[in-house]
């Protein structure tokens, strides 16, 4: 029975399609492209979430107070109050990633394309050449589930990684180091 897959034009793009398959990456909520304080605020103010959005960042002012400022863009607002409604509206707009599942860290790797370790460079996955099978238990995932919580999980810093963390983890350096220099990479987790 075929598990998660993931697909790719390297293997740490078809690594990240696979991620995002199965859980929810750090993003920013498209509704949420105000610049102006005045904007920020009005939309803030509109919702339960922002209103305690702006009191977890610290904005403590009198009902009369919020009123003057909605009521006038051109109000003439501290910086430090500016900051405070610029926090609450990044903190609103940002969706924090949900932790990488314990079947993403914990599943059995087949990964299917190119794959070179010194001289022995193959298309593996195919017919003559069974895919790259990698336990994902014996690797280290600290430093992938880090980046991903970040939202800074590039395809090539999760490519270097897998390699580094989780393909040497499990089955070694191979001869000469692991190289995936191929144009298409299919992984699917068991």
């Amino acid at each position: 029975m075929a598990g998660p897959t993931g697909r790719g034009r390297s293997l740490g793009a078809a690594l990240n399609d696979l991620l995002r398959s199965q859980a929810t990456p750090r993003h920013r909520l498209s509704s949420y492209n105000a610049k102006h304080w005045h904007a920020q605020l009005s939309q803030l103010t509109a919702t339960h979430r922002g209103q305690q959005a702006l009191a977890d960042a610290g904005l403590n002012v009198t009902t009369k107070t919020l009123i003057n400022w909605l009521s006038d863009p051109e109000y003439n607002v501290r910086r430090s109050y500016l900051d405070i409604i610029h926090t609450a509206y990044e903190n609103v707009a940002t969706v924090p990633a949900e932790p990488l599942p314990d079947h993403i860290k914990q599943g059995q790797y087949e990964i299917s394309g190119v794959v070179k370790t010194g001289d022995d460079r193959r298309t593996r996955g195919t017919p003559d050449a069974a895919p790259l099978r990698i336990d994902g238990r014996r690797g280290n995932w600290d430093e992938i589930e880090e980046l991903w919580l970040a939202g800074e999980l590039t395809d090539d810093k999760l490519e270097d990684h897998f390699i580094d963390d989780v393909i040497v983890e499990d089955i070694g350096e191979g001869t000469d180091g692991w190289e995936f220099p191929g144009a298409s990479y299919s992984v699917e987790v068991r």
